[in-house]
């Protein structure tokens, strides 16, 4: 019966999506933008400007073209850019094809938002205040937020919620009952802190982190034997490490760029480029979120179409930063040559240009180029020590990058402070949380300058970043109706495989860690902080039928099954199973259903409240976070 709920349950279940707001900077972000990138930008945008026209940004639209203004704020009615959507225009605007009347509809209330708001896609950043901490940054500038935008917050989550909340976030599991029930039970003033404190320190957050940052960093290992290897040779071990001693986010960075260990705590660090076996474009696509923010990937064969500050130039410099890399494969090391890799890229027009290391934040790494007639020579006057196993060049490419990366580069905690953001409250102050540029305006940009500034001037801490929003006011946040971009409440976010799984045996009374069944929910549930969250049938079967879950809802002695089966009253039986998987006591409708279902299989007591615990672990409830 409760099994074949799950797949309703489960297809039921999406994350939410943007709506416009009801501000003209939250519809040009939000619906405009979107919509005149796809019907309008090809002729109207950075790379052609039919009529003298750029409608990638509002200063292009504002601006207009040859033939004067397209818009009149205030006055779609004035506006060509609104008037020639019209299917009776002349001339009509895209030229073959009708928008809908809804497209039209977003474009004329966008225009008639503009008369009492700034024309502009978000505020301009303040000078940098002064907060005492973290999280009163945080309070203090969400509060404006909601204050400006006529919004109330939601009500905070209770302590039971709160701290499940926080284990799933920090320990990568729901909390025992025992550790729910001393928390609950703690009558210190503090005892949030305190508990944020203990879990920061935990090993718990150092395998989560590590888990969480090996997908972002890398991706969800595609080949059978991937995952193993990255443990073998030590990748896993760098990253729990690195977390472990809460080592600055821009040392971390610099050794999986550099990738020449030096130290034993290091020798996975290298893992970061070997996996991706001499792919230097592969490399430098996965580098650019890190080290800047944003992808670069549609920069290759001209400047990024929307996003203005991104140049070819940028792809084929970051290419250069790692084309003279090469994996030694008897070793897992990455070696570096320390001449050749000078290489030119075309653009569009079919003109040829030199690949110069040039970094997105505007600085650049001198290099002297050999004349085309001039054939460079290798030899031993060009390395560190000539007879290393793995030889070092006097100018190493990968190290002055790390360097210019992670030294005085407000973008690299930009980077990390926006993606940290997005893990904790589901989603980044810039969204998509690694496409940070002109194309996407941040929601709150005075709160993540601020947070940028405060990460990048605390040596990168990362246990400090998260102490302060998980204590902040907006963590705490229950559920709301507001636009996902104001942070008035709390976001529907999908638990990872590897937190589900850990959850999972501990709601049925077992220990948490079973590498079998994390590899089953990964396989079944790959995504990690997925955009938007689809369920498949794939998951909805696994969910119903898993062999994974009937092995730990195996009536056994030491787990809640047996446990359950043992207590007398089907009303005492459910109330236990509630909190078991919840952590919750049922309300007053949950309660009778789920006693009925037991009592309704008087001679099968084990397998009926096997059943319903099925239910719960599978439910909406349980597959996200709380």
């Amino acid at each position: 019966m409760y099994r074949g709920l799950v797949l309703s349950l489960l297809l039921s279940f999406t994350t939410a999506r943007l709506a416009a707001g009801a501000d003209a900077a939250a519809l040009w972000s939000g619906s405009v933008q979107p919509l005149l990138d796809v019907q309008c930008v090809k002729c109207h945008g950075p790379l052609e400007q039919k009529s003298g026209l750029e409608l990638d940004t509002v200063k292009g639209v504002l601006r207009g073209g040859d033939e004067g203004a397209v818009v009149v704020p205030g006055k779609p009615d004035q506006s060509r850019l609104y008037k020639y959507l019209a299917a009776e225009s002349d001339p009509h605007m895209p030229p073959k094809k009708q928008l809908t009347p809804a497209q039209r509809e977003v474009v004329r209330e966008w225009i008639a938002a503009m008369d009492a708001q700034s024309t502009k896609t978000g505020r301009t950043s303040r000078a940098q205040r002064t907060f005492a901490s973290v999280t009163q940054a945080i309070d203090t500038l969400l509060a404006e937020g909601w204050k400006e935008s006529g919004l109330k917050p939601a009500a905070p989550v209770d302590e039971r919620t709160w701290c499940r909340r926080l284990y799933l976030d920090l320990a990568g599991r729901i909390p025992t009952p025992t550790e729910l029930a001393q928390f609950l039970g703690s009558r210190s003033k503090a005892k949030r802190a305190e508990l944020v404190d203990t879990l920061l320190q935990s090993e718990d957050y150092a395998v989560h982190m590590r888990e969480l940052w090996d997908v972002l960093l890398m991706g969800r290992s595609k080949r059978g034997n991937n995952e193993e290897r990255r443990k073998q040779n030590g990748w896993w071990t760098f990253l729990e490490n690195s977390f472990r001693t809460n080592r600055p986010w821009n040392e971390t960075v610099s050794e999986l760029l550099v990738a020449r260990p030096d130290k034993p705590e290091n020798r996975g660090a290298s893992w970061f480029l070997y996996e991706r076996r001499n792919d230097h474009q592969a490399i430098a696509e996965a580098v650019a979120p890190i080290v800047y923010g944003t992808k670069i990937d549609c920069a290759q064969c001209h400047d990024h179409p929307l996003a203005r500050e991104i140049k070819q130039a940028h792809y084929w410099g970051l290419v250069a930063a790692f084309n003279r890399s090469k994996n030694i494969e008897r070793d897992n090391e990455v070696a570096e040559s320390a001449v050749g890799g000078f290489v030119n890229f075309t653009n569009l027009k079919k003109e040829s240009q030199p690949a110069v290391i040039a970094l997105l934040n505007g600085r650049s790494i001198p290099e002297t180029r050999p004349k085309s007639e001039e054939k460079e020579k290798d030899g031993d006057d060009n390395y560190v020590d000539p007879k290393a196993k793995v030889r070092v060049p006097k100018f190493s490419r990968r190290a002055a990058f790390a360097d210019a990366a992670t030294t005085d580069n407000p973008l690299l905690a930009r980077a990390f402070v926006n993606r940290m953001w997005s893990v904790l409250l589901g989603r980044g102050i810039v969204h998509p949380a690694d496409e940070i540029n002109a194309r996407n305006v941040p929601s709150h940009p005075e709160l993540l300058d601020w947070l940028s500034q405060d990460f990048a001037a605390h040596q990168h801490d990362i246990r400090r970043l998260v102490r302060g929003i998980v204590l902040s006011r907006v963590y705490a946040l229950g559920a709301s109706e507001a636009p996902p971009q104001k942070f008035a409440g709390a976001l529907e976010r999908p638990l990872s495989a590897e937190q589900l799984a850990r959850s999972w045996r501990i709601a049925a009374g077992l220990a948490p860690e079973d590498n079998a069944l994390r590899r089953g929910v990964i396989a079944a549930m790959p995504d990690v902080l997925p955009k938007e969250y689809n369920a498949t049938f794939q998951q909805a079967q696994f969910l119903s039928y898993s062999p994974a879950l009937t092995e730990i809802l195996k009536p056994a002695s030491e787990g809640t099954v047996a446990r359950l089966a043992a207590i007398p009253q089907s009303k005492a039986r459910a109330r236990a199973a509630f909190l078991a998987v919840y952590g919750r006591v049922p309300e007053a409708d949950e309660a009778r259903q789920a006693a009925a279902f037991l009592e309704a299989r008087p001679d099968h007591t084990a397998e009926a409240v096997r059943d319903l615990l099925w239910a719960l672990m599978t439910s909406a409830e349980f597959l996200t976070m709380p």
